[in-house]
């Protein structure tokens, strides 16, 4: 007798409903379960009907994007050439925004599993995430390290850190101060700050590095950049990580009775259009959105195609020349 979706249930010991969803690759299912479901239908020589076997091949034709926000310039334009180039593709986009909130991304990753995306790029800061533990989905990420198997795509962070710290030297700047991001982040940004510190020390200086957490609320960041000022009066330079706390140390140097470039030499990193248009003095460091972009997809595609990727992606950065530095 030909063996029934029942007794594929029965013996894997699951629902029908589930059963199904192995089939139809629909919403979060664990590992476990899914080799439980292929064993039982191997050991009944269990054969899909054509309508489930093409629900099993079928492609939704979406994917999933999840930033900390698209408020920030980088992200921003970084999810819309994402957007615009998934759509040229034949792709619709989810956009979730996740705050760096481990609870908002995992609601946002379950509604978008349970829309059966056929992959994701994220470029968020939480790890360990079981969602992100799923051999079948395809996932990509910016910037980010999230788990393992997924491959990164970034910028060459510490080629950028090394540029900019060597061009505050070049410059006659001598107190060098690093703004960074928190440690425990373990991203590859922080090859910055490894440049950075490898910089001034073969030149025989001290690096000093301030720590603001991208999360934290803009007063919070005001206070910390105050102290700054208040505890390193004799400042010459400094490379802030990224181009929107240099924009508010652009300001804040004011009430120090600081000038820029004349007094403080500073240069940021990302480079976004928007920062470019609006502080076209600022010197930075500019990441290559589009080419990231780019790679993003190009890699997401190979992964939905099953097809080997590296590990990480590396592009090559460019000066903005401002006369900031």
């Amino acid at each position: 007798m030909k063996p029934k979706l029942d007794d594929v249930a029965k013996l894997a010991n699951v629902s029908k409903t589930t059963v199904s969803r192995v089939l139809n690759k629909r919403g979060y299912l664990s590992q476990e379960t899914i080799d439980k479901v292929y064993d039982a239908m191997e050991k009944l020589n269990y054969q899909p009907n054509t309508v489930a076997r093409q629900l099993y091949k079928k492609k939704t034709q979406i994917i999933g994007l999840i930033f900390p926000t698209v408020t920030n310039p980088f992200f921003g334009e970084l999810v819309e050439e994402l957007e615009k180039k998934l759509y040229l593709q034949g792709y619709k986009v989810i956009i979730g925004n996740s705050m760096n909130d481990p609870e908002k991304e995992t609601n946002y990753l379950n509604q978008l599993l349970s829309n059966q995306v056929d992959g994701l790029i994220v470029g968020t800061h939480n790890r360990n995430i079981q969602q992100y533990k799923n051999d079948n989905l395809p996932i990509v990420a910016i910037d980010q390290i999230m788990n393992e198997d997924i491959p990164i795509i970034e910028s060459d962070n510490y080629l950028g850190g090394q540029i900019a710290t060597q061009r505050l030297i070049d410059k006659g700047a001598r107190k060098i101060i690093h703004i960074a991001g928190p440690d425990y982040l373990n991203t590859p940004a922080q090859r910055r700050r490894n440049a950075y510190e490898d910089t001034m020390e073969k030149y025989n200086l001290e690096p000093i590095c301030y720590t603001v957490d991208f999360n934290i609320p803009y007063k919070d960041k005001i206070q910390i950049f105050n102290r700054m000022f208040e505890e390193q009066p004799d400042i010459e330079a400094i490379f802030s990580s990224n181009d929107l706390d240099a924009a508010i140390i652009m300001k804040l140097a004011k009430n120090f009775n600081k000038k820029i470039p004349e007094d403080i030499l500073l240069i940021g990193y990302d480079g976004t259009q928007l920062m470019r248009t609006i502080f076209p003095e600022l010197t930075t460091i500019i990441q290559p959105i589009n080419q990231i972009s780019s790679k993003a997809i190009e890699v997401l595609n190979d992964r939905l195609e099953s097809k080997e990727t590296l590990k990480e992606y590396i592009l090559p950065v460019i000066l903005w020349e401002g006369s900031t530095s």
